[in-house]
């Protein structure tokens, strides 16, 4: 009887420990600040990123992926809870994030998966829910950077890694895969790289790479922000002004070893004497396209170690038969300016940085070279985790599943509109508090200290430069955009007191039926 008993245990054991094995793993793949326009499966203009591009010629693109709040720190929150700002506590990079709270990893735990985050982390508080991290503190350094490596008792240990950072977070990725893991149990990894955050140091590899080249200009660089609320005027993020030394690599970098800052200043050492040279003769205009030019092939060449890195990874999970069983997410925290209205960062509910890449690679589940064009956001990639796994997706969570749309069976009820909130003034940037709808036809736009509006009409301008708000000619779309907006923050409970700053906060003016 005993040993019948001890039979029946080991089969069932087994049966859970198969049931386990055959549940997908999953490798999120993300990065900070990297926008659209430098994704050639999105736009080829200015570079070719050709492991990005895999992957969306092997999975599916989507063209309409909103992040619910554009800025570093809340984005990141945002995907680990599947809940707004002002839920997950999480609005500004000021905030600590509560790690006690409920997150897919902690619930993918739950059920036997093997966790691990390793790279970029910006939370502040230790992370929870992992089996295994390395992380960057803070925002972290592009050259032999000082980590937090998880110790025994789950505490961090700090460490350090010389190398190039990019290089280093997809090597320690690689190495969790190859070396730490329990390989009896499904995974979920999150690489999450630095680049191509400010301040865009390339690597070696890249040093000079595109120096030959000529990126073309947006159409909007030289914005004069007319047609617009105060807001768009009153920012410190232009090309022209703002850009610092550090920025513009007119400095000597910091943290460099010996060997990196020979190669570094043989590589921009003579372009900084040609421009110390010319400058004193060059037009207020042509200065503009110097700072142009410099900023923006460095960040493209942060995003090229970036693309080098999943290449390495995607190799890996081919080669060791991994991706037969592997949902590949590629994303990042919120998108970006490349010059577009004559800015660098992110943060408002415009385009550029209200739209951020998703590409999803699922070997038998997603159509190879698909594309979708549903609304679908960082709010989402928490139950999307959770479905992917199995795990019945808890009913505080704010987003939805995309897994319907990967395979193609777009749900009736799909969301039509998409909620924004912008919580960071005063802060980096001087971008005001803002929130907005939009239905990706039109966008409305609040800046609520201000009390001013904006409203678009996305197919006449796609390029956000006139606000057509008052218009008697928009009269019945601006009522229906702000129904629509008093409906979803109904819907995602979002108090009429801003709840990062409440004892300084007026209540806002309700909007006036017509």
């Amino acid at each position: 009887m005993k040993s019948r008993l001890i039979s029946l245990l080991c089969f069932a054991s087994a049966t859970i420990s198969s049931l386990a094995a055959a549940r997908p793993n999953i490798v999120f793949i993300f990065t900070d600040d990297h926008c659209e326009q430098a994704l050639s499966a999105y736009d080829p203009s200015r570079m070719t990123t050709p492991n990005m591009d895999r992957l969306a010629r092997e999975g599916m693109l989507f063209n309409r992926c909103y992040v619910t709040n554009a800025i570093c720190g809340p984005s990141r929150a945002v995907i680990l809870t599947g809940k707004h700002s002002h839920l997950n506590g999480f609005m500004t990079n000021g905030n600590s994030f509560n790690g006690d709270q409920q997150t897919f990893p902690k619930l993918l735990q739950k059920v036997g998966y093997q966790t691990a985050v390793l790279g970029k982390w910006h939370l502040k508080t230790t992370p929870q829910g992992f089996d295994h991290f390395q992380i960057l503190p803070g925002q972290g350094a592009y050259y032999n950077p000082a980590m937090r490596v998880m110790g025994k008792d789950g505490r961090e240990v700090p460490t350090k890694v010389t190398g190039y950072t990019s290089d280093i977070i997809t090597d320690l990725t690689l190495d969790w895969l190859k070396e730490k893991r329990d390989d009896s149990k499904p995974f979920m990894v999150m690489c999450q790289h630095k680049a191509p955050h400010r301040n865009w140091q390339p690597g070696p590899d890249y040093l000079t790479w595109l120096d030959d080249k000529t990126i073309p200009e947006p159409d909007t660089l030289y914005d004069d922000y007319k047609g617009r609320t105060s807001a768009a005027s009153e920012q410190t993020m232009e090309i022209k002004r703002h850009l610092s030394a550090n920025d513009l690599k007119l400095n000597k970098p910091r943290g460099l070893n010996p060997e990196q800052l020979e190669k570094w200043n043989a590589a921009y050492g003579p372009k900084n004497e040609a421009f110390e040279k010319a400058k004193a003769t060059m037009s207020e205009k042509e200065i503009i396209q110097w700072k142009y030019q410099r900023y923006v092939k460095d960040y493209l060449r942060c995003v090229k170690s970036v693309d080098d890195g999943i290449g390495r990874i995607l190799d890996y999970l081919d080669e060791s038969g991994l991706a037969k069983n592997t949902i590949v997410i590629y994303s990042s925290d919120q998108g970006w300016y490349l010059g577009e209205h004559g800015w660098y960062d992110k943060r408002w509910m415009y385009e550029e940085s209200l739209r951020t890449p998703l590409l999803v690679r699922w070997p038998g589940a997603v159509k190879a070279g698909s594309r979708n064009e549903d609304i679908v956001s960082n709010l989402d990639f928490a139950e999307t985790f959770l479905d992917v796994a199995g795990v019945k997706v808890p009913s505080d969570m704010q987003g939805r599943s995309i897994v319907p749309l990967l395979k193609s069976e777009a749900p009736k009820d799909w969301r039509k509109s998409f909620y924004y909130h912008y919580y960071e003034f005063p802060g980096a940037h001087s971008v005001a508090r803002h929130y907005g709808v939009t239905n990706g036809h039109h966008k409305l736009i609040h800046f609520y200290q201000k009390e001013e509006w904006e409203l678009f009409d996305l197919k006449k301008d796609p390029n956000e430069m006139k606000s057509v708000h008052g218009d008697p000619n928009y009269a019945a779309v601006q009522k229906l955009m702000e129904t629509e907006l008093a409906r979803l923050r109904k819907e995602f409970k979002v108090p009429e007191i801003d709840p990062s700053r409440p004892k300084r906060q007026k209540k806002p003016k309700a909007v006036k039926k017509k």
